[in-house]
């Protein structure tokens, strides 16, 4: 499986559209808004945007909930906005990602209204629906319509899930994968993809990837579908990139993905790094092991145990995913400073694979405890409007009624202040992200070997040594064969000796 050139050096930034920049003061940031940017996004070094759905929704779920698949919804623009985005990304030198939401849609499509009928149609077997309102379950909805069966949802109620069919049949509504309509929907998938890579869309990267294909435990039904479909697409689109929401990138990739995520919601792993909390919300104070916090109790290999099995299964394959955050979890600047995020970005810019920063982490946005918006509840906080400078809604919107609200502190971090301050955390990733992109053997299949897994951690690859010291406290470490330090924090370079003189990161180079 080759993985398109273009994503082996990729630095992808990515966009939460309603708010990211308004362009018509009505509050919500759209496409033109972004396109506003992009030459902001290219000068950062950033290489292509993934947008979160930008398609016709009623926004229950932030636009994760779909009625037409092939309609930019009004609030973001019209589908020729979209292509200039295109046009205009591409002559930044910027690929565009849309967000794919394959399983299911929203209860206003026209597909399932069709189907949620009692009479016989086109639609009926493209959703999952049992044979009687009365039969109960997991995740079944009964009462919607006339039609006697409850439908079955994907995450919330108003999202039912499109039937791409079952492995294992147990009950006699349940479709096999290769029936008509569960192959229709596959069809229809494709057919979606098309449409967008053909107004200039680069690839998709596909909400809850693993959940098409129902009671497939072995993985097997979700494998088949998925390479199925990679090779249909790649047929027509060869350079077209295939990211999954999936976490599990060894898995994910067997399928035919040319890159996965290691995320918090599948195993521990990316969460032991930056994410260990108490409880559920968002808000509450750290347990204190994250390994990435200055007061130095994390442990390493409670991330690197699970993250090595997945990088030896995928190293010639495909790419992992580590991301500073999403619109699902909490902002990776929640208790920490301006030095412990460079720390941390230093980190994410020479790991393997494909890095993502979520937009506002480049400046250190600050997660805010809000009441819930369009379903987010508890990650509204880290979906507020993106802070350009010190003007109204720090520059997001003219609109006296913005999206959400912005966060309004007089120390609240800016692009524009962070521009003028050379030491900041922008220009910090900008170096990075240029350090990176120069470097071979922080881009290419170099070989991954961490030297020490405690405080600090060292790890080599091929002529470059990075060095990370989340904790607040000095370190020496000699590094053989070192030549220069072309980039570092709190650190220098004596002969083959670095020194931290408090919590630091170094990147060092190497003649052998």
């Amino acid at each position: 499986m080759s993985v398109p050139s273009w994503l082996r050096d990729a630095v992808i930034y990515n966009i939460y559209p309603q708010s990211f920049c308004d362009s018509n003061g009505d509050g919500i940031g759209d496409l033109n808004g972004i396109r506003a940017k992009l030459r902001h996004i290219a000068y950062m070094g950033y290489t292509a945007i993934w947008l979160n759905p930008v398609y016709e929704s009623p926004f229950r779920d932030a636009g994760y909930d779909v009625t037409d698949f092939y309609k930019i919804a009004p609030r973001y623009g019209t589908n020729e906005d979209f292509r200039a985005l295109c046009e205009e990304a591409h002559a930044c030198g910027l690929s565009v990602i849309m967000d794919l939401v394959a399983g299911h849609t929203a209860l206003e499509c026209e597909w399932f209204q069709q189907s949620a009928r009692p009479e016989r149609n086109e639609y009926s077997d493209r959703y999952i629906w049992t044979n009687s309102v009365w039969e109960s379950g997991f995740r079944l909805i009964g009462g919607y319509s006339d039609r006697d069966g409850c439908y079955r949802t994907n995450f919330f109620y108003c999202q039912p899930a499109l039937n791409y069919g079952y492995k294992n049949i147990t009950k006699p509504w349940q479709l096999p994968m290769d029936h008509p309509a569960c192959m229709a929907n596959r069809q229809e998938l494709l057919n979606i993809m098309d449409f967008w890579s053909d107004l200039g869309c680069d690839g998709f990267r596909v909400d809850m990837a693993s959940s098409l294909v129902k009671d497939d435990p072995t993985g097997e039904g979700i494998r088949e579908l998925w390479q199925d479909l990679r090779a249909r697409y790649k047929a027509k689109h060869p350079d077209g990139a295939l990211i999954a929401e999936w976490g599990s990138p060894k898995e994910a990739i067997a399928a035919g993905f040319d890159v996965d995520f290691m995320l918090h919601c599948t195993n521990k792993a990316y969460t032991t790094l930056f994410r260990h909390e108490r409880g559920t919300n968002q808000s509450e104070s750290w347990i204190g092991d994250s390994y990435f916090r200055p007061e130095g109790k994390g442990d390493f290999r409670a991330f690197l145990d699970i993250y090595q099995q997945h990088y030896d299964a995928t190293r010639t394959q495909g790419l992992i995913a580590l991301p500073t955050g999403n619109h699902d979890m909490h902002r990776i600047s929640m208790r920490r400073d301006t030095d412990d995020l460079k720390i941390a970005y230093t980190f994410l810019m020479t790991m393997p694979g494909v890095p993502f920063v979520y937009y506002g982490d480049e400046i250190g946005m600050e997660y805010l405890p809000l009441p819930s918006k369009e379903g987010a509840y508890n990650r509204t906080g880290s979906r507020t409007p993106m802070q350009w400078d010190d003007t109204k809604n720090k520059g997001f919107s003219t609109s006296d009624t913005p999206y959400l609200p912005v966060d309004d502190r007089p120390d609240a971090p800016t692009v524009a202040a962070q521009w003028a301050d050379p030491d900041s955390l922008m220009h910090y990733l900008r170096a990075l992200i240029a350090r990176r992109r120069l470097t071979p053997d922080l881009v290419d299949n170099t070989k991954f070997e961490v030297l020490s897994d405690g405080y600090p951690l060292v790890y080599r690859r091929g002529k470059v040594t990075v060095i990370i010291q989340p904790k607040d406290a000095p370190a020496e470490v000699a590094v053989p064969g070192a030549v220069s330090l072309p980039l570092g924090l709190h650190a220098t370079l004596d002969g083959e000796c670095v020194r931290l003189s408090g919590k630091g990161a170094a990147i060092v180079e190497t003649n052998a």
